[in-house]
């Protein structure tokens, strides 16, 4: 549980993240669930009770593109399909108003994921992706669209096996539609949709826990502007404290220490090698080209200069990433990233948004060295590292930052004044067996965390 400091905002923020995973969001939560089981039962996942694979593969062999069904699935009366483009204005703000309207909130209704135009833009849109994966329902008599799911094209390896996959996430039905059971018929005809790419594995997350999670891991928050918290009533001052008291212990430095700098483009292949060879410490890692490396961390900077969109802030800007750079060799050492989600604060007079920023993904060469680990010194350098990003978020007046128990977070966590969540995340792979994966306990000898590097968004 979150200690008291932490207070209802957390708890909120990683239930609204939590609650919508593969069945649409809100539904009646008996019903929903035994649909999920029933509907899970079906698909080429391993199912719960299930022992451990002797060696990790695909569930279903890929099949050629003919022997994949060509038409769509059959929808309830009064409703069709359509294909999103994202890249258009005004279907990206279809989507974003949908999905702010009728996405995640947490159970008292008091927040709400508020997805900008600039972010689904920037997570929909990666290099080779297909618009045809962006799927929406809509009603054909108006075509206002009412519910939506996506996918994306993403590069795993899995321990030792490497394989081209999709990311599904986003899935999104109007409340007053819940009832018409659209999650399953949504996520087949995504994997229709997929399969007709040649690809047969996904990776997906969801709050609940359906067949089967390979992995969990557990939010952590750090409050950063703490005035605020507690004038909306999301953080409240505990028992034998003060706010005074607080505000004093949460207080971050004015700048950096490790004279960190905005990434550049001068500086994607340098970061695209020290993400790969960090990367390879974890068990489940994203494989990333140059301009993956480019998408992911540099296209969603915004435009302008830093406080053009407010302090700490360019115009429309959903990433920060920045850089240490070697001095003698002008190599990238080090490197952070975080993105932006705020959530719309549904009744309160006094705020509208809740500014929370999400640690993203990270490397340092220190990981290299001789006894690095062993002796503490990446412990350290990861502290001072991610103890930057907290600085850069608060300068540009993110109220919470959070993070996950997963790459090398939960050795650096506490020490970082983060509090742990009550709630947890659970990974999930479509069409392909492992072992589970170390997430926020450790597996056999693999430590915490460890077993995870996969950020999703």
């Amino acid at each position: 549980m979150p200690d008291e400091t932490e207070g209802s905002v957390t708890r909120s923020l990683e239930k609204m993240k939590l609650a919508d995973g593969a069945q649409g969001g809100g539904q009646e939560k008996k019903t929903a669930t035994a649909d999920a089981h029933k509907f899970w039962g079906t698909q080429p996942v391993p199912q719960l009770g299930d022992e451990p694979p002797l060696e990790d593969g695909y569930i279903e062999p890929s099949k050629p593109r003919e022997e994949v069904r060509q038409d769509a699935y059959p929808l309830p009366k009064d409703f069709e399909w359509t294909t999103v483009d994202i890249m258009d204005p005004t279907q990206n703000k279809e989507v974003h108003d949908l999905l702010s309207l009728h996405y995640v909130e947490d159970a008292n209704a008091s927040l709400r994921f508020k997805y900008s135009e600039e972010f689904l833009r920037w997570a929909l849109t990666p290099p080779g992706y297909f618009k045809e994966w962006h799927v929406g329902v809509r009603v054909s008599a108006n075509k206002k669209l009412v519910a939506f799911i996506a996918g994306v094209p993403i590069t795993l390896r899995v321990r030792g096996k490497e394989f081209a996959a999709s990311e599904v996430n986003y899935i999104c039905i109007h409340k007053k539609l819940r009832s018409k059971r659209l999650a399953p018929v949504l996520i087949k005809e995504v994997t229709r949709q997929i399969n007709l790419q040649g690809i047969f594995q996904a990776i997906y997350t969801a709050g609940a826990v359906i067949p089967t999670p390979i992995s969990v891991c557990r939010y952590y928050h750090r409050s950063l502007n703490v005035p605020k918290l507690l004038a909306v009533g999301f953080t409240f001052v505990p028992r034998n404290s003060t706010a005074a008291r607080m505000i004093r212990m949460n207080k971050l430095p004015d700048t950096p220490t490790l004279g960190v700098r905005p990434m550049e483009e001068k500086d994607v292949a340098s970061v695209a090698d020290l993400f790969a060879r960090y990367m390879k410490r974890f068990d489940l890692a994203p494989l990333m080209t140059l301009e993956d490396v480019r998408h992911h961390f540099l296209s969603a900077q915004g435009t302008g200069t830093i406080g053009d969109g407010g302090p700490g802030r360019r115009v429309g800007q959903v990433t920060w990433t920045y850089v240490v750079e070697n001095p003698a060799t002008h190599k990238i050492s080090d490197f952070f990233s975080y993105y932006y989600l705020p959530s719309t604060i549904l009744h309160s007079a006094a705020h509208d948004m809740v500014e929370a920023g999400y640690l993203y993904y990270y490397a340092t060469d220190v990981a290299f060295e001789d006894g690095a680990e062993a002796d503490g010194r990446l412990k350290n350098r990861l502290k001072t590292l991610i103890g930057d990003a907290l600085v850069i978020a608060n300068q540009a007046k993110m109220d919470v930052f959070n993070a996950l128990t997963l790459m090398d977070n939960v050795s650096i966590l506490n020490d970082l004044k983060f509090g742990p969540g009550d709630a947890n995340l659970n990974f999930y792979l479509y069409n392909w067996r492992t072992a589970k994966l170390a997430g926020m306990s450790d597996e056999g000898d693999v430590k915490a965390g460890m077993g995870v590097g996969v950020v999703m968004l």
